[in-house]
Parts: C-alpha cells; sequence; structure tokens
C-alpha cells in the first residue's frame, strides 16, 4: 500500500452567494494538495486524505455533478472500497449539505465536524481541538471572502495543536465559474506549498501576491485619472523605460508586473496598480 496522506487536516467549504466551492489542507506529507483537494463550480468540493484514495476525488465530483448530496456520496464512494476504514473524506455538495467520514482504522486523534456550508476533518492530530478550530472559524468568518476565511481556518488549526508528526506541505483549492484568470478558467485561487517548515504561514505569503496580482477591487474605488495624474503616469512609466502612448506604456508595464488583469484603458486606474507603480 502507498504511503498514507498521514497528519492531515482539511476543510472543504463553499460560499453559495458567492457560486464558490474550495478546500484547505496542511499535511505532514510531500504536496498535499496533489492529493487532497477537489473542488468544481456549481457541483461540490471533496477532501481525501488518511490512507487517501485520490479516485474519491473525481468520482465523488461526479456524482455531485450528478446532483447527489454530501451523505449520498460519501456512502457510496465508502461503500464501494474495501480499504474505507483507513479513510478520510469530507464533501460539501450544491446546497450546502456536508458530510465527513472517517473509519475506524484511521490513526488516532482523527475525526471531523460538519455544519452548514462545511465539512472539517482530520487525522493523527494533537487532539480534537484542531478539528473544532477549523469549524469554530470557518462559522465566525462568514461573510468574507472564501479563500481568506480557509486559509484563517488552517491558521486557526495549527495554533489549537495542528498535527502530531508536524507540518510540512498546504495547499488551498477555491473554484467559481469563469472566475479565474481572464475569465477564462474556473480556478479562481490554485496555491500550493509542497514543502516548508511552516507551510500553513508560507501559503498565506503566497496567497497575499495572488491577491495583489489577481484580486479584483471594486469598480466604485477606481481612481479617475485626470490631466495632473495622466502626467504623473507618463512620467513614471518613462522612467522605468515604458514610452509610446500611456495606455500603450501602462499595458506594456503591467504585464511585465503581472498586474495585466487590474488595468482596464487609462480613464481610470485600480489603487493597487498606482500604489505598485509609485513603490517602483
Amino acid at each position: 500500500m502507498a504511503d498514507p496522506v498521514v497528519a492531515t487536516y482539511s476543510i472543504a467549504a463553499c460560499d453559495l452567494g458567492a457560486g464558490q466551492w474550495g478546500v484547505a489542507t496542511q499535511s505532514k506529507f510531500l504536496a498535499v494538495g496533489s492529493v487532497v483537494t477537489w473542488a468544481e463550480p456549481g457541483a461540490g468540493a471533496v477532501a481525501t486524505q488518511a490512507y487517501a484514495n485520490p479516485r474519491y476525488g473525481p468520482d465523488g465530483l461526479a456524482l455531485l455533478r450528478g446532483g447527489a448530496s454530501a451523505e449520498a456520496v460519501v456512502a457510496r464512494l465508502t461503500a464501494a472500497d474495501d480499504g474505507r476504514e483507513q479513510r478520510q473524506l469530507g464533501v460539501v455538495d450544491a446546497r450546502g449539505g456536508s458530510a465527513s467520514f472517517t473509519g475506524s482504522q484511521c490513526m488516532d486523534w482523527a475525526g471531523g465536524l460538519t455544519g452548514p456550508c462545511f465539512a472539517a476533518q482530520g487525522n493523527i492530530l494533537v487532539g480534537e481541538a484542531t478539528v473544532a478550530a477549523l469549524a469554530a472559524t470557518f462559522t465566525a468568518t462568514a461573510g468574507r471572502p472564501l479563500a481568506e476565511r480557509l486559509l484563517e481556518c488552517l491558521a486557526s488549526a495549527q495554533a489549537a495543536g495542528g498535527d502530531r508528526r508536524g507540518q510540512q506541505s498546504a495547499a488551498l483549492l477555491v473554484v467559481e465559474r469563469d472566475g479565474g484568470y481572464a475569465g477564462l478558467s474556473d480556478v479562481l485561487v490554485d496555491l500550493r506549498v509542497d514543502d516548508h517548515v511552516e507551510p500553513v504561514a508560507e501559503l498565506a505569503r503566497i496567497f497575499g501576491i495572488h491577491s495583489l496580482l489577481f484580486g479584483k477591487t471594486p469598480p466604485a474605488d477606481w481612481v479617475d485619472v485626470d490631466d495632473a495624474l495622466r502626467a504623473e503616469l507618463a512620467e513614471r512609466l518613462q522612467r522605468l523605460g515604458y514610452d509610446g502612448t500611456l495606455e500603450t506604456a501602462l499595458d506594456a508595464w503591467a504585464g511585465t508586473e503581472n498586474l495585466e488583469e487590474r488595468v482596464d484603458g487609462t480613464r481610470r486606474i485600480d489603487p493597487v496598480v498606482l500604489r505598485e507603480l509609485r513603490a517602483r
């Protein structure tokens, strides 16, 4: 049998109002995100761990896509698996229903908690407090973006004790229909820390970069480009070696800095783009 995805805690969750589903996880296991995290917009999210059965991911999503409830998905996947007593599974469905399964042969401490729009679970943990922190933090952060909530869940779980064997990798997956790059992808966030002494903290740092490059500032908060600001922008871009019209220069600079998703003409400017340009 392959090595288990040991000492793992995870939370599968959704934000129905935003149309987002996701999974966050941390483990004493190399590249945990390559095994545990599965999600599809409009269908649901699946976390598979312990002596993980990776087929629970695509097979679970197929069942969810067909309209099955989280409880039905857990029941069908585990019933068909002779190794189920060594598995752990969390599922959230299209309606926010949730279910968590912990096989009787998972290593202590192992268990899960569920609630509206979330399924939290963990194995080989210091104690139940880790999973309780996942659940409590998710509930307490209602109203905030799903990705931020899931990151806070990981941090709270680690502070509550985390895994008994330590830390190694962490991952965050959030999906939304057409919510990803250029509106042409359903993957809103897909970040992984595959091997690190503090993977949860490192995942939060990388998410900060992701938010800078791909976050969206509400249109009402964008800054009008008047004559004075237009002249400032042109001067700053020219000093950085970008010539031509302001629109050409700004597009070229934004492309170099990977900020093109935050630029839309030159009549108005995202304050994040303005701040970054002024910092150069």
